[in-house]
């Protein structure tokens, strides 16, 4: 069996450039570990990032864990469902829970600046997208005081599953690195 793989999925209007992506790939490749790390940049087209996703769940040669941030929960519930995968889930978007119809309109990425629009055929898109979560197959890392998602949606709907909730903190789970170590434990590396 070959090396295992973690996939590192970006929130909406992120990139590969996000804090979290960046840390963990940095951290990786500290101990000798980058060619074990992908964050791809998924496209805002919900079908065209699961499409992304696949591909390169297809390409590994080892083992993959997804971890997902946001929106790459979403995504990460999604394809480890459909692959049998396990996955980190961070902050999650709980897409079954949310008002898709707030995001629709012209948004920015974060990191470079190009511009997109969300449609109702995109959130139409995420909502076929979800998947009930298989009790052993996930990790849920959420912090209370994230201000963009309710973290009890994701605490209701990963209910059976491992979670770490912790008091306070932001949407960007500012607790990260210390997770970083169990992070890579998780995935078998």
């Amino acid at each position: 069996m070959g090396r295992p793989l973690i996939i590192y999925l970006h929130g909406f209007c992120s990139s590969p450039a996000s804090w979290k992506s960046r840390l963990l790939a940095e951290y990786m490749a500290g101990r000798g570990l980058a060619g074990s790390f992908a964050c791809p940049q998924l496209s805002p087209v919900p079908d065209e990032a699961e499409a992304q996703i696949a591909r390169l769940i297809g390409a590994a040669n080892g083992p993959v864990t997804l971890v997902g941030s946001s929106l790459g929960g979403h995504y990460a519930n999604c394809l480890a469902e459909k692959y049998d995968l396990p996955a980190v889930l961070i902050n999650p978007a709980v897409v079954d829970r949310l008002d898709l119809s707030l995001f629709i309109g012209e948004h920015a990425n974060f990191h470079s600046g190009e511009s997109f629009v969300f449609t109702e055929s995109h959130a139409a898109q995420l909502k076929a997208q979800v998947r009930p979560p298989s009790q052993g197959r996930y990790w849920l890392l959420l912090e209370t005081g994230d201000e963009v998602l309710d973290y009890r949606q994701a605490l209701d709907f990963y209910g059976a599953c491992r979670q770490s909730v912790l008091p306070g903190g932001d949407h960007s789970f500012t607790k990260f690195p210390e997770f970083m170590p169990q992070i890579l434990e998780f995935a078998g590396l």
